[in-house]
């Protein structure tokens, strides 16, 4: 049985919930990815193009600094990493995570919230950030609460172990 560890970044407590309640049905450790600075609401307001959110998605280049690098990547061999979808990706906070560490080996499945974005082009973004070596698994976008039934019978559909 291999180790397993839930990390997500989320910006309004949606993903969190998520996130806390996978952990519970994998028994998985729980690290949450948070930026050196955190969003505001006016931070995330996709309608202005001036927004810090909207500036850092135009820009595919953009790591925002993280506010620690303490995960312990290397005691794992599967990594939920979660997030919500922000204009069809998964926010660049998620590259500099991934970026910061060695997943060399390891499993990575993917989780998002979206109140009706799918995945778009997120498993692409992300791959250049990680070893060649990473099993990624795209996982689903969920929307709205989802309770342990639902993630347990979605576990159950992924190719883990």
């Amino acid at each position: 049985m291999s180790k397993k560890l839930v990390a997500f970044f989320s910006a309004s407590g949606s993903t969190r919930k998520l996130a806390n309640t996978l952990a519970q049905v994998v028994g998985a450790d729980v690290y949450e990815i948070k930026p050196a600075t955190p969003y505001t609401g006016k931070d995330l307001n996709w309608n202005d193009s001036q927004s810090r959110s909207s500036v850092e998605m135009a820009d595919k280049n953009s790591r925002p600094a993280l506010n620690d690098t303490d995960a312990k990547i290397s005691e794992y061999d599967t990594i939920f990493v979660g997030f919500p979808i922000w204009w069809y990706v998964a926010p660049h906070i998620v590259n500099s995570f991934l970026e910061s560490y060695d997943f060399a080996g390891k499993t990575i499945v993917l989780f998002a919230t979206s109140g009706g974005s799918g995945f778009g082009e997120t498993l692409a973004q992300l791959k250049p950030s990680c070893a060649a070596s990473v099993k990624w698994i795209q996982g689903k976008v969920f929307r709205g609460r989802a309770d342990k039934n639902i993630l347990s019978d979605w576990i159950k559909t992924l190719p883990l172990d």
